[in-house]
């Protein structure tokens, strides 16, 4: 299997000259702030999920990639080249995810990260995939009160039109970790309801998005996912301090770590981004295949 990432650094002067073309307003730090974790996620994948063929680093430019990539193991993937031009430039991560099947050369069976989600433990392929399909915990909801509940709402709705099944008062949301996905499943899905995908693809945030729950909607409702909720835990560096989750870091009781951002002072921070940082390179001393 392969793995695709999505990454953005707000530290770019390159892409925060195009944000502030396009967009004209004030960056959410939380969202595009770069953490400096990227080569640790890469180090876990190599650690605990040694079986990976591929690694995909989806980006908006070339001046995006981290200096210490090394570009012979590490694939990068411009947004030009999975999105169409209409679209660009985009800094939605909803409208990025609809398009990531389309990357060349994807393997059948890909993992999706997004790059604050960390491998901690040793894994098995049969934690993501088992006889051809996916494995990730499913959960039904209500109310979806916050733009994220409103893009998976979206997402559980488009596939069930897919799929010719009526419409449900409730929403599905797969588990906020790396998505198992089929690219011919995500095809397929595509195609069936290509116009209609497209009409929700916007350059920022907005209500009318779906996320790429979309896929894994429609595989688990044609029965070509199995509901089983993937060992993990979901840090919020709004409630967890440095020290706690650095500790967490080095002694993790789940095969993955979320370490969710969220709005602080700037010194609260470069505290935290210190201790997570240290931890992470104690946990993952060794350079991967993906670091010059």
């Amino acid at each position: 299997m392969d793995v695709v990432i999505t990454y953005v650094n707000g530290l770019d002067p390159v892409w925060r000259a195009e944000y502030g073309k396009y967009v004209g307003e004030s960056l959410l730090e939380k969202r595009y702030r770069d953490w400096g974790t990227l080569k640790y996620l890469l180090r876990g994948i190599q650690s605990c999920i040694p079986f990976v063929r591929n690694v995909f680093l989806v980006v908006s430019s070339d001046s995006q990639v981290p200096e210490w990539a090394d570009r012979g193991n590490l694939h990068i993937v411009i947004h030009r080249d999975i999105i169409p031009e209409r679209f660009l430039p985009v800094f939605s991560s909803p409208a990025i995810e609809v398009f990531l099947h389309r990357i060349p050369g994807l393997d059948e069976e890909f993992l999706y990260f997004n790059d604050d989600m960390f491998p901690l433990m040793p894994c098995d392929s049969a934690d993501f995939f088992r006889d051809g399909r996916g494995v990730i915990g499913m959960t039904r909801h209500l109310l979806a009160g916050n733009l994220f509940k409103r893009h998976c709402k979206v997402a559980s709705d488009m596939a069930r039109k897919a799929l010719g099944m009526p419409k449900s008062p409730f929403f599905l949301r797969p588990q906020h970790i790396c998505s198992p996905m089929s690219r011919s499943l995500s095809e397929e899905a595509y195609k069936s309801l290509e116009n209609e995908i497209l009409s929700t693809v916007t350059r920022l945030r907005s209500p009318e998005n779906m996320n790429q729950y979309y896929y894994l909607d429609y595989m688990f409702l044609s029965g070509r996912l199995i509901p089983e909720r993937v060992s993990n835990k979901h840090i919020s560096l709004g409630v967890w301090s440095g020290a706690r989750t650095a500790d967490y870091i080095l002694n993790p009781k789940s095969k993955f770590a979320c370490v969710n951002d969220v709005e602080m002072p700037s010194d609260t921070y470069l505290e935290k981004r210190g201790a997570i940082i240290k931890a992470f390179e104690t946990r993952f001393p060794d350079k991967s295949r993906f670091e010059r």
